[in-house]
């Protein structure tokens, strides 16, 4: 459907604010949705490799070609400044500026060209991070990072006013229809801005007319480069949440301020830090939308169109907001990550359709804690968008699914959609595995809506399931099928230490299920980098029970990565949940927890708990295979039976191996006749 159906199929299927046009200073939108900058995440855009550029570009053009109005697909960074062998160090702290590399204006006009094409407007983001090292004064924006700053004297600060105005000039020699100023999350000029971080005596500090001077000189510069050919506008923190930053009414304040200077043509209010509580991106223990209100209040406040990002995970809730008056535009980076094709879903009126995002912000974690490449967690087509469509295999084969935990019902869907004829047997009465059992943890329930969809899609996909059966290899042999896939988990792991066979000393998959319940006071022994045992924790804790958790590590869950860890860890601390790090447990007894200190080999005695609740991962059980593979071939392991893992890798374990099993693609047919991204 072209995007003047789109429109109108969406005002009629329950979405009339979504689906609307607005106009934003120069830019003409076909909907209410935009797709802030996260194309970072995805790949390089600026590497001298172009294959990065290559995929990032496919990915936004599918999510271009599929109805996303106002695409914010350019980060970017501001040329930096520094005395001679200075080394920034930390997220975001280039040193080169991306509007100074020779191809910028090849390379976005590469983007724009093609997303225009698409039916999108484009803008750039200008970012100059705070702390690396430059700052209004000797300030620390968070209790997190103790480096000090550089203070920026007067005329560096006017050399930077003039590296905006040529970075402006650049975007639009680059085609773009719009700027947008990071002014927001620890970003430079925030900390101007901000009552937390600058106290300087000078123009540029005090009263908020000073405090915005930066800002308002940049944007001046900005404006002077592109007069009224492109739009332009602020990212700017509904409210600091740190004590000492400006509050709600000092956001509105501030969006007054500036909108009084002509100078803009939108507000984008978000909330939230790059690492506290609520993160800027925020995880699945909050709600959707849950900040909108706030953006209401400063919409009400100014006359400019005001953008709101802030976990708006569906149409229902970005409609919600829209038509409640909250915001003239919404934007949505993870739902889009998760199902390309959501804006045609909701036109169509298949929401059902619409594959949900959890909200476990491993699209962000895997590239910046694991140092691996992108990958959303529910959507193994994402960032693979330049590979094509999905294809259906010139020659289907029976594959038999061992296991419907996460790898195996993403295998067995992409199988089918691929033309294989799949069978999934699963020893247990419920699809999910170890992910079903996670759901029942508060603020997990939006995975249990994924095990949910996954089901849904099965059975539209006809994939004959059989669930209470637990294969042998008898079984399997006797079944005949072409290809078996074995992905039967792991067991739960009870570490070597003497008495953690004792009758009160519980695991985690059983308290989580009820199958076990814990006594008033817990001791949690964690063994996990991830979230179980937090989740654990605050499962027990919000019902009342007396918790403390003991890592061996020198501090919790440190795969979790600062965008998510800061929501659990709040909520934990408000449940009055106690930390003990740097300890192992080497002994259980009926009134005692014996830990040693991993570095000093300290030992100590815990007692007053009730239970110990072990959260110490898994053991793959990969028994099955590893006999059916010596009986026939074209037996496959995948999942954690072998080795557990989180769920990004279940699934993306999947789609390769389904990508294997697809073989050459039958000539001109694909597999479901819409796009990967779905």
């Amino acid at each position: 459907m072209d995007h003047d159906q789109q429109f109108e199929a969406g005002r009629g299927s329950g979405f009339p604010h979504l689906f609307s046009p607005v106009q934003i200073g120069p830019m003409k939108l076909r909907n209410r949705v935009m797709m802030p900058p996260h194309n970072s995440a995805i790949g390089n855009l600026w590497g001298t490799d172009e294959s990065d550029a290559d995929r990032t570009i496919a990915y936004l053009e599918s999510r271009a070609k599929a109805g996303v109005a106002w695409i914010g697909g350019v980060t970017g960074r501001i040329q930096n400044q520094f005395i001679p062998g200075f080394e920034p160090s930390g997220i975001s702290a280039e040193t080169k500026g991306y509007f100074r590399l020779p191809y910028f204006v090849d390379r976005v006009q590469r983007v724009t060209d093609t997303l225009h094409a698409a039916g999108a407007v484009v803008t750039c983001q200008m970012t100059m991070i705070g702390g690396f090292p430059h700052a209004p004064s000797a300030r620390l924006s968070s209790p997190v990072s103790n480096q000090l700053p550089h203070v920026l004297t007067a005329r560096e600060i006017a050399w930077f006013v003039q590296e905006y105005r040529f970075s402006a000039g650049q975007a639009l020699r680059a085609g773009l229809d719009g700027i947008e100023l990071h002014v927001n999350h620890d970003d430079l000029l925030e900390w101007f801005l901000s009552p937390l971080t600058n106290h300087r005596q000078d123009a540029y500090g005090g009263p908020l007319e000073n405090r915005a001077r930066f800002v308002v000189e940049t944007l001046a510069a900005i404006r002077d480069a592109v007069g009224s050919s492109m739009a332009v506008g602020v990212r700017l923190n509904l409210r600091e949440e740190v004590p000492g930053g400006y509050d709600a009414a000092g956001g509105i304040e501030i969006a007054r301020y500036l909108e009084s200077t002509g100078l803009i043509d939108f507000i984008h209010a978000v909330v939230g830090t790059p690492w506290g509580n609520p993160s800027y991106i925020q995880p699945h223990f909050f709600d959707a939308g849950q900040w909108s209100d706030l953006a209401g209040d400063l919409r009400r406040a100014v006359s400019l169109p005001v953008v709101h990002t802030g976990l708006i995970n569906s149409p229902e809730t970005a409609e919600a907001i829209l038509a409640s008056g909250h915001a003239d535009v919404v934007g949505m980076a993870r739902a889009h990550i998760a199902d390309g094709e959501l804006l045609v879903k909701a036109a169509e009126g298949r929401t059902e359709e619409i594959r949900p995002c959890v909200g476990g912000n491993e699209c962000i974690n895997r590239r910046y804690v694991d140092g691996l490449p992108f990958g959303c967690a529910v959507n193994p087509h994402t960032s693979n968008e330049v590979e094509g469509p999905w294809l259906r295999s010139a020659s289907p084969r029976r594959l038999l699914v061992i296991g419907g935990g996460p790898a195996g019902l993403e295998l067995a869907a992409l199988a089918a959609e691929s033309g294989h004829s799949v069978d999934l047997w699963e020893a247990q009465g419920r699809l999910g595995g170890q992910l079903r059992i996670a759901a029942a943890a508060p603020r997990h329930e939006r995975f249990g809506r994924y095990l949910d969809w996954q089901q849904n899609r099965l059975a539209d996909l006809g994939v004959k399931i059989r669930l209470n059966h637990a294969a042998t290899v008898d079984d399997v042999l006797a079944e005949g099928a072409d290809v078996v896939a074995v992905a039967t988990g792991a067991s739960a792991r009870r570490p070597p230490v003497p008495g953690v066979d004792e009758a009160h000393v519980l695991e985690i998959r059983d308290v989580l299920t009820g199958r076990a319940t814990a006594g008033e006071r817990v001791i949690i022994v964690a063994q996990d980098d991830h979230m179980p045992p937090l989740a654990l924790a605050d499962h027990l804790s919000s019902r009342g029970h007396q918790v403390r958790i003991i890592y061996a590590t020198n501090g919790p869950a440190q795969l979790l990565g600062r965008y998510i860890v800061g929501g659990i860890l709040g909520r934990l601390s408000a449940q009055k949940v106690q930390f003990r790090f740097m300890e192992e447990a080497t002994a259980i007894t009926a009134g005692t927890v014996t830990t040693r200190n991993v570095y000093s080999g300290v030992e100590e005695q815990l007692d007053g708990f009730d239970s110990v609740v072990l959260a110490c991962g898994g053991v793959s059980e990969s028994a099955l295979f590893e006999e059916l593979s010596e009986r026939r071939g074209n037996v496959h392991l995948l999942g954690d039976a072998f080795a557990p893992r989180r769920l990004v890798f279940a699934t993306r374990q999947a789609y390769a191996l389904a990508k294997i099993l697809q073989g050459p693609p039958a000539p001109d047919v694909l597999a479901t006749g819409r796009t990967t991204s779905g």
